[in-house]
């Protein structure tokens, strides 16, 4: 490989005048290592909180397990800075083009979409008898739970300033629209793959379907209100509703002790995405890929009207 291409895929450079592909490939070394380098700074931190909290984390020391998941919550902060510094020194470009505009109060129309959106896959779930409901928690830790929002607030964020923002937002002008959502959608699922990959070959396969449909939802939302806020509102709260909320697995994750109402699976089937949670769900699938194509009509429907 010459200079010249090494240059034009540099990461750490501005250069877009190539083919599509190449500057996929550029984009997703981008996001790769604006991921680890925020992965990295965000452990860094959390092991100075436990440092100066008087625990050693090199010998196994932590706090409890509800402070360690704060902790990794807002620890993800560090990826929100690493996008903007990519996308301040290297893209060149101001905020507002990465999606960060000051429609803020998109955020709470993406949260009432994710709302809606939870709502709606887990009462279809329910219906086959796949979940069920075991009444209300009679001591709900509400400091807890506001922490918690605000832990799964950035954490959304994170993601979406880096995959909507840094890297879709980046594309988008520059090649197709279908090409540039792909890429953000890959750079979306493999991090999630980790958590994914241990479970049975169906859940795989669902669960993966899920999350480039949960994908293209928020890069439909990003395109529908020209900025990444409405986004990191629908993965803020469907994060924080299913897991400490509803106490389901997110993610392969267990639900949070604190959670509000006391629900859980039935068996383990491609209904409810056994252990994985509702994110490997057929059902949930289903329901989110019926938003997609309803937000990607909505905006296909907008754009023709603004060019009429």
């Amino acid at each position: 490989m010459n200079k010249s291409i090494i240059h034009k895929l540099s990461p750490f450079n501005n250069y877009s005048d190539m083919p599509a592909a190449l500057l996929a490939v550029k984009k997703l070394l981008a996001f790769f290592i604006c991921y680890v380098l925020g992965m990295i700074a965000g452990n860094i931190l959390i092991m100075g909180v436990v440092f100066a909290g008087g625990k050693d984390p090199t010998q196994g020391g932590a706090f409890s397990d509800s402070v360690m998941e704060l902790l990794g919550l807002y620890g993800t902060a560090a990826i929100i800075a690493v996008s903007i510094l990519y996308w301040k020194l290297t893209e060149k470009r101001k905020l507002s083009e990465m999606g960060v505009t000051r429609h803020i109060g998109d955020w709470f129309i993406g949260a009432l979409i994710g709302i809606g959106l939870l709502f709606v896959c887990i009462a279809a779930i329910m219906l086959t008898g796949s979940i069920k409901f075991n009444g209300i928690s009679k001591t709900p830790d509400i400091t807890m739970l506001v922490l918690l929002l605000g832990g799964y607030a950035v954490q959304g964020a994170a993601e979406e300033f880096l995959c909507r923002g840094a890297v879709f937002n980046s594309l988008k002008d520059k090649v197709s629209l279908p090409a540039a959502i792909a890429v953000n959608t890959v750079a979306f699922t493999v991090p999630h793959m980790d958590m994914l990959s241990s479970s049975e070959p169906m859940y795989i396969l669902s669960g993966t379907l899920c999350l480039v449909v949960i994908s293209c939802v928020f890069s439909f939302l990003t395109l529908r209100t020209e900025s990444i806020w409405a986004a990191c509102g629908l993965h803020t709260i469907w994060n924080f509703c299913l897991s400490s909320v509803l106490g389901l697995d997110l993610s392969g994750s267990e639900g949070a002790s604190t959670a509000v109402l006391k629900m859980s699976s039935v068996g383990e089937n491609l209904l409810n995405g056994g252990k994985y949670g509702i994110e490997a769900s057929i059902i949930a699938d289903l329901v989110i890929a019926a938003a997609a194509l309803m937000l990607w009509h909505m905006y296909k429907r907008n754009n023709t009207e603004r060019k009429a």
